[in-house]
């Protein structure tokens, strides 16, 4: 029993070192020159779902999708991203979760300043940390619904505790140590002003990979209003339209696609199979004959042009496909 009480005593004796190095290097609030933020903000509205028998991953999602208005409890989340073997659940689940209640699950730029202006915005973030060691990792999810710039504090939703207060430099620490993972939860139809097209887009694109295609169109639909210029939101919203039968829609969206990026490739195959859907098949090859120029050998687009080869020259009367750029 001495030898145990003198073990603890150690292990007590090491955490305390460990805390109190923490403290000691707190990192400074510095922010980026132009950074625009009120000198504190917290979302006090936002939902508390304590929860210890499953860790933190069900009750920080919960949390985050109700403050979307999704009523949903963590129980109903343990069987999404709960994996008992790891004891605990992984980034991929998270996000995989969100889209499947048709919402956008947007990564949050690893900086303090991004993180803070997600807050002041009115977005709590879910995030990642590492409560432990590098080489003795202690994962956590937490939500941040806050922070104080003069006392150099954020503000958590955090495991039963529904206002967890910790030093900025404390959590930054053990960000730093989960890789500064997080992310918001946004409506597929609204994209705020702040936030970058690429970001938006890769989170269509998990829509669309889960086949949620009325939120994906949705998502892709808002891209081409505020972002017209980016090609990649007109693919995507003509894959869409093509996936919820919308034919016409599809073919627009792709012609305007291939205007911003005439030599994409996988953009003219796709336009081949929904030209030949109308159908319109001499434009369909045609389209599909300039996929295969422009990626000979890709063999799904090969195998495009083979199977309109074979199609009815016949068709309503359809417009003409742009010329093909040389390859």
């Amino acid at each position: 029993m001495r030898g145990l009480r003198h073990a603890r005593q150690a292990a007590g004796a090491l955490l305390l070192a460990v805390l109190l190095a923490a403290c000691a290097h707190q990192s400074p609030v510095a922010l980026a020159p132009g950074t625009r933020l009120p000198p504190q903000a917290e979302l006090t509205g936002t939902p508390f779902f304590p929860q210890e028998r499953y860790q933190c991953g069900p009750a920080a999602l919960a949390t985050l999708l109700n403050a979307r208005g999704v009523r949903i409890d963590p129980e109903a989340l343990v069987p999404q991203v709960y994996l008992p073997a790891r004891g605990g659940s992984l980034q991929a689940e998270m996000v995989a979760a969100v889209r499947r209640q048709g919402l956008l699950a947007i990564a949050v730029e690893p900086t303090l300043d991004a993180l803070l202006e997600e807050i002041a915005a009115g977005r709590p973030v879910l995030v990642l940390q590492n409560l432990g060691l590098d080489v003795l990792p202690r994962w956590h999810y937490a939500v941040v619904i806050g922070y104080d710039l003069d006392r150099r504090q954020v503000v958590l939703r955090s495991g039963t505790e529904a206002r967890r207060v910790t030093p900025i430099g404390v959590f930054m620490n053990t960000w730093d140590r989960a890789k500064r993972w997080g992310f918001v939860v946004l409506a597929p139809d609204d994209p705020p002003p702040d936030v970058k097209p690429d970001a938006w887009l890769e989170a269509a694109s998990g829509l669309e990979a889960l086949g949620r295609w009325p939120q994906a169109h949705a998502a892709y639909r808002a891209a081409t209003r505020r972002w017209p210029d980016q090609a990649l939101a007109w693919f995507g919203l003509g894959n869409a339209a093509y996936a919820l039968g919308d034919g016409a829609g599809a073919e627009q969206a792709l012609r305007q696609a291939l205007r911003l990026r005439p030599d994409w490739a996988l953009a003219w195959n796709n336009l081949a199979h929904v030209l030949a859907q109308r159908p319109c098949p001499r434009a369909a090859r045609e389209a599909a004959r300039c996929a295969v120029g422009l990626a000979p050998d890709h063999a799904d687009i090969r195998r495009t042009l083979d199977g309109l080869a074979r199609a009815d020259a016949g068709g309503g009367r359809c417009a003409e496909v742009p010329a093909c750029p040389a390859p």
